[in-house]
């Protein structure tokens, strides 16, 4: 194995030169890889969004009616740089000590290069069994572009032996992860000055009780929830991250809003959990407000679902990735991936293996040691040669 994987390199250099920051358009990295495949004879299929400024891409390459193959999903965004203290452009790579830094360097463009590299080997083979590319949009805010492609391909009867999603895991085999959903409390009061406060409903002071509760219930699954101990952190969580509201000290503000999480395994239901705090404000709080004001109360939205993921370590798709990457171990992440929605909504086995350190990803001068990328890169050649079969 070598630790200077050129055309990986090369490739890299490029996708990290778009900015995909997930509040931007995806499309001139997803037209640089469509123009890449082409050149190999590799048809492509774009599902776009509903503004139509970003796309998933999905492209084949083998035969499509001789056995089940295998899916190579990544996304195509990352995370902001705003805020973060660079010490050179976060999106032109810079290779130097062993390490190549830029965004999305690790999470994850690191893996989707490996994949462009691997597709002459992909062409030359040739391939008994298809290997599918997968690359989405969105992931980094709540995998918003994978859902509609594979339901999409899903309905068309899509038929795969098993994915392998390459978030960044140090090239070692992950099997399950926690579900989560994410959601925002709207909390509507009822405004006055604040020498009248009885005459009001204070958002704020009935958001903060929901937030307690919500900490509760997080503090009683930590202490007495159900354990999975392939987790490092072995419980579901429940926690509060983002809380806006109010105007002025002398104001009883009239709204509130805040987000909050639960990050299940998968012996806890995650709408179970978040229905504690529906049922809490529900119950308790919202009959407090409205005796004051009948307009008042608390709404719910669900930002962002998905379920766990829970694959067998001894499923063929397990079996087949450890052997690819040399490894027989496994373990399993509280942080989601793409994988959960290729098992859930499509019904193929899936997996998590990828390139780089998860402890490298959102963080200024983000990197991927190069021989990361080389042992992507032969662990791709090995499916490639397991393809050919």
């Amino acid at each position: 194995m070598t630790d200077s994987p050129a055309a990986s390199l090369d490739i890299l250099a490029r996708l990290v030169a778009f900015d995909t920051t997930s509040h931007l358009s995806n499309l001139p990295c997803i037209d640089w890889i469509e123009a890449y495949l082409a050149r190999f004879g590799v048809a492509c299929e774009r599902f776009p969004d509903a503004t139509g400024a970003k796309a998933s891409l999905f492209a084949s390459i083998g035969p499509a009616d001789r056995g089940a193959g295998y899916i190579l999903s990544g996304h195509t965004d990352v995370v902001p740089v705003t805020g973060q203290a660079w010490s050179a452009d976060p999106f032109t790579l810079r290779v130097a000590g062993g390490r190549a830094v830029g965004r999305g360097a690790t999470d994850m463009k690191g893996f989707l290069a490996c994949c462009l590299a691997a597709v002459p080997q992909m062409v030359a083979a040739p391939l008994a069994r298809p290997i599918h590319l997968a690359f989405s949009y969105d992931e980094e805010i709540g995998c918003v572009g994978v859902v509609p492609m594979v339901e999409a391909l899903a309905a068309r009867g899509l038929r795969a032996a098993g994915c392998l999603v390459g978030e960044p895991t140090s090239m070692g085999l992950i099997v399950g992860h926690k579900g989560k959903q994410a959601v925002r409390a709207t909390v509507t009061g009822l405004s006055c000055h604040s020498s009248r406060a009885p005459e009001g409903v204070n958002a704020v002071e009935y958001a903060a009780r929901l937030v307690a509760h919500i900490h509760a219930v997080g503090a009683r699954l930590a202490a007495s929830g159900p354990r999975d101990p392939a987790y490092d952190i072995p419980f579901s969580t429940f926690q509060t991250s983002v809380i806006r509201g109010g105007q002025a000290v002398n104001i009883i503000p009239d709204l509130c809003a805040f987000d909050f999480e639960a990050r299940v395994i998968a012996a806890d239901d995650r709408d179970a959990i978040v229905g504690e705090a529906r049922r809490y404000a529900a119950d308790v709080l919202e009959p407090e407000m409205r005796r004051v004001a009948p307009g008042a109360g608390i709404s719910f939205e669900i930002i962002s679902d998905a379920s766990t993921l829970e694959t067998a370590p001894d499923s063929e798709i397990a079996l087949l990735a450890g052997r690819l990457a040399g490894r027989n171990d496994w373990a399993k992440v509280a942080f989601g991936t793409e994988a959960c929605h290729f098992a859930t909504i499509a019904g193929i086995p899936s997996v998590v293996i990828g390139p780089g350190s998860i402890e490298q990803a959102h963080k200024p001068d983000e990197w991927i040691a190069l021989s990361e990328l080389a042992a992507c890169d032969a662990f791709l050649a090995r499916l490639v040669a397991h393809c050919r079969t």
